[in-house]
């Protein structure tokens, strides 16, 4: 009975690493989602609560729902970047007319760096992957400052016409956030448009 008790300890301790998900939240996850949280809430105002939950843990609310999503799309978002970049280094490298279109270099001289240019696909890959993650993040960032901006226009319309406010958004607890939500998304739709 001890045997099988020590074994089962050992087993369990050996898979509890495994059972942590890669899309785990690190410390810039939280230190990120903190800066846009202290942001959104200086242009939510008192309205912040209505966003997260109440008065006491709004903020705690916030960082770590942001950390989480962040690390979840981080995880989603790099698999993505570099599934993308291998096909399109694919694609480059079985391309007849790729010395053609860079300078008479060929795949293996364009992206290789060591004396024969074996190394050319994977630095094909990482360069693009890396380019594809760097895009995504940029989005991401432009993204949370759309719910900053949302989040004061919705603040001062709330202030300046309440009862239109309301028509436009109803009188729930739950008002500010979709005035936040349809706000953000106009504002990125402006922004994808220009």
């Amino acid at each position: 009975m001890r045997k099988l008790l020590v074994t089962t300890a050992l087993v369990g301790a050996a898979l509890a690493p495994a059972a942590a998900s890669a899309a785990d939240p690190v410390r810039s996850d939280f230190k990120n989602a903190a800066k846009y949280c202290k942001a959104l809430k200086a242009a939510s105002g008192s309205n912040f609560a209505s966003l997260y939950g109440t008065k006491k843990n709004a903020y705690g609310k916030c960082v770590s729902s942001t950390a989480k999503k962040r690390a979840t799309e981080d995880e989603k978002q790099a698999k993505a970047a570099k599934a993308n970049a291998a096909k399109e280094c694919k694609a480059e490298r079985d391309d007849a007319g790729f010395a053609a279109a860079h300078g008479g270099k060929t795949f293996e001289q364009f992206y290789g760096t060591n004396k024969n240019g074996k190394n050319a696909y994977g630095k094909c890959v990482s360069t693009k992957a890396k380019a594809k993650k760097d895009a995504a993040d940029d989005e991401d960032s432009a993204e949370q400052q759309d719910r900053v901006n949302a989040a004061k226009s919705c603040k001062k319309a709330k202030k300046d016409d309440p009862d239109a406010f309301a028509d436009a958004y109803g009188t729930k607890r739950n008002a500010f956030g979709k005035c936040v939500s349809r706000t953000a998304k106009t504002l990125k739709a402006e922004r994808k448009a220009a």
